[in-house]
């Protein structure tokens, strides 16, 4: 019998062994892989959401090389670590595999010399590489660093610039050096085997840029992120060359050749392979045939990275699997742009940043404290552009969205059920004189409308989720939220009951609330599940299984409750307690602690140390700069915005509106007449639905505040300043 059933494979970047993980790759690969495949389950969908430790390559021997011990104590340390804190954050894999399985080495192997027995998929040569004459070692591409040639850019590695985002080889890099000892590398002949990765140029170009393969549909290509397909046009552009697939390490997977004594499989091709050998492990345990999720028809891969991966994962991998011929191609990598942590970019060696077990240990005595890194991180995630991570943003996502909109609605419905109706759900059937006259009431107290809005908002939810555009998946369920608390105000059920205990249009409302909270504790399961596992222990509902979304939404579609009339449900508890709270401050203490932390860190910066410049500029590059003398004559505040003024500068020869980034520092009324110097040809932009044409100069005082910088007393506006 033909198997229809679609078979989903949903995997996220092996996390390197070689150190602990931070905030920003749980934003980036592994928060919005979990919150697709509990959707996925909850719709009923057979699914498997693989991943595991990356534990060969050049970088764990160093490592342990470094600290004296076998690359064996580094992958077990770091692999149990980084296991651990996914599963205490409720990172819910599968299967948690690692690449020094043996079943990892025989599936990378089987890989390789299928690819080595078809003749015309590798070319062996003999070049020169660099070698670290200290270390007595070969050096893997990221080892190696140097100047970019294309861009400049210092701090290049051996095989692409992290700033330009061009692809390089290690001899391009301009003043190479080993990142082991710090010395320029010699260079030494040696023999690998090369991947034909150009022969595949054509079908990779069209299969990402039109979404088809072998001539027909494979995905539709707009349903990809831009910056994917425009990194991998990118490449495809700059023509793609054989690319090395072995090494000389003694670290890794060995060649199966009797001519490759002392070499084993470049982590590049080794790596991916693992998410293969993770799910034959996974199939095994389960009694299932792995075949069906990576060689089968109904195959829906989907793999969930970071940017910087986007080019192993779009290009190199599937050309590996094309090779093969028997594995089918992911048909979406939604890869997620980077996370910044308080505006710079995570640094273990500055102390910049936060690691995930290390999150979990200083908030050991905050509620809740997973999902509201969860949430935090959702609200936040980098899905199109680099996004930062801020403790005050943590707080405020905190407090508004999950204590005040869903904590503060659920609370005030199981304590308004339990007060009026003994914890039961009451009828809402009522007479049907009082449903029609019920029904003329406004939109929002409308039993039906509510019911509808609910229902759309839930779709809308779903959409968002299987777009992967999950920030908007956020966004509908705080309407679903608002929905609910707005419901509630004007419905005042407490109010009805005061007047009247009777009336049936107390019933009626908390019937739809209730309804309404079955619902979120639905689907606040991809994004929150400790909370959701809470709000159905606190309805008295089993714990959520597979199927369950595609059950209610059927519920949904035909008006029929998620919670049946005379259901009794628990007592009320707090689901989020304040973390700005004038009785309590010991969740408070906690983020000041954080960010006196990181206060210090840039205090010590500061100390001894020569400010940091900018890149050198040519002359005719400042000549292009037309900085003007004038005068601010008007000033206000942009509504919604705290840190914005809208500013007007007579430059003499005429006025110029600008937006300016300093309402937190000056009023609008104490700038006026203030003398200013505007760099007047700068290309206009809109910010907050104003026009800004031009940017007013200023410097930065040692606290980090603003100063205007003021032209010579008695020169009139407009004068160019050169």
């Amino acid at each position: 019998m033909k198997d229809k059933n679609t078979h989903h494979l949903i995997t996220s970047a092996l996390p390197y062994a070689n150190g602990a993980l931070h905030l920003g790759h749980l934003a980036g690969a592994y928060l919005p892989a979990d919150i697709y495949a509990r959707y996925l389950r909850l719709k009923g969908e057979d699914t498997a959401f693989v991943c595991g430790s990356d534990e060969h390559g050049a970088a764990i021997t160093m490592r342990a090389k470094k600290e004296g011990v076998s690359p064996r104590e580094i992958i077990d340390k770091y692999h149990h670590l980084n296991k651990d804190t996914f599963e205490r954050l409720g990172i819910s894999f599968d299967i948690y595999h690692r690449t020094s399985d043996p079943l990892h080495y025989e599936t990378a192997q089987e890989i390789f010399l299928r690819l080595y027995e078809k003749g015309d998929e590798f070319e062996e040569r003999e070049t020169e590489q660099y070698y670290d004459e200290e270390y007595k070692q070969f050096l893997a591409d990221r080892y190696i660093t140097g100047t970019c040639p294309k861009c400049g850019h210092e701090e290049a590695y051996g095989d692409q610039c992290e700033k330009c985002g061009s692809a390089l080889s290690p001899l391009e890099l301009i003043n190479p050096r080993s990142t082991l000892s710090g010395q320029k590398p010699s260079l030494k002949k040696t023999k690998h085997w090369y991947f034909r990765l150009d022969k595949h140029e054509g079908w990779l170009r069209e299969w990402i840029a039109e979404g088809r393969l072998d001539g027909q549909f494979h995905h539709d290509p707009k349903s990809w992120k831009k910056h994917v397909v425009g990194q991998c046009m990118s490449w495809l552009d700059g023509r793609l060359i054989p690319r090395a697939i072995t090494r000389d390490l003694d670290w890794g997977i060995p060649v199966p050749l009797p001519e490759a004594e002392g070499k084993v499989l470049y982590v590049w091709f080794d790596a991916p392979i693992g998410y293969i050998s993770a799910t034959r492990q996974w199939a095994a345990e389960q009694g299932k045939n792995w075949e069906d999720y990576w060689k089968g028809p109904n195959a829906r891969i989907v793999h969930f990275i970071g940017k910087d991966n986007i080019v192993f994962h779009c290009i190199v991998f599937p050309a590996v699997l094309k090779a093969h011929g028997e594995y089918q191609l992911p048909v979406n990598v939604p890869a997620n742009q980077f996370l910044n942590f308080e505006g710079r970019k995570f640094s273990k060696s500055r102390g910049w940043g936060i690691e995930q077990h290390e999150y979990l240990e200083v908030f050991k005595d905050f509620p809740n404290k997973e999902d509201a890194l969860r949430y935090a991180l959702l609200r936040n995630m980098p899905e199109n552009r680099d996004s930062d991570f801020r403790w005050d943003e943590f707080a405020d996502y905190h407090d508004k969205d999950l204590a005040d909109k869903l904590g503060n609605f659920v609370n005030r419905v199981l304590v308004l059920t339990n007060k009026y109706y003994e914890g039961k759900v009451p009828d809402a059937a009522g007479n049907k004189a009082f449903r029609q006259d019920f029904d003329k009431l406004s939109l929002t107290a409308q039993s039906s409308a509510f019911r509808q809005k609910m229902t759309g908002l839930a779709q809308n939810w779903a959409a968002e989720i299987e777009a992967f555009n999950f920030r908007n998946a956020a966004n509908a369920f705080v309407e679903l939220c608002e929905l609910g608390n707005i419901y509630l105000q004007e419905k005042a059920p407490w109010a009805l009951w005061k007047a009247n205990p009777e009336d049936p249009a107390i019933a009626a409302c908390l019937n739809d609330a209730l309804q309404l909270t079955t619902l979120l504790s639905l689907i606040t399961q991809p994004f929150i599940p400790f909370t959701s596992d809470k709000m159905r222990r606190l309805l008295n509902l089993p714990p959520l299984q597979n199927g369950d979304w595609k059950e209610a939404l059927q519920k949904l579609q035909e008006q029929k409750p998620l919670l049946e009339a005379g259901h009794q449900i628990g007592k009320p508890e707090i689901l989020f307690a304040k973390i700005y709270d004038r009785k309590d401050d010991s969740r408070l203490r906690i983020i000041e602690a954080q960010k006196a932390k990181l206060q210090a860190l840039l205090e010590e910066e500061k100390k001894g140390q020569a400010p940091e410049l900018k890149p050198t500029v040519k002359f005719e590059d400042f000549t292009k700069l037309d900085l003007r003398t004038g005068t601010i004559v008007a000033a206000e505040k942009i509504p919604k915005a705290n840190k914005l003024l809208k500013v007007e500068v007579d430059l003499g020869f005429e006025k110029r509106t600008v937006v300016a980034g300093i309402a937190e520092y000056y009023k609008p009324e104490n700038i006026i007449g203030q003398r200013v110097v505007l760099l007047a040809n700068l290309a206009p932009r809109k910010l907050r639905g104003v026009e800004s044409q031009g940017m007013i100069l200023m410097a930065d005082d040692a606290e980090g505040r603003p100063g205007f910088l003021s032209p010579p007393e008695g020169w009139p506006n407009g004068f160019p300043i050169r």
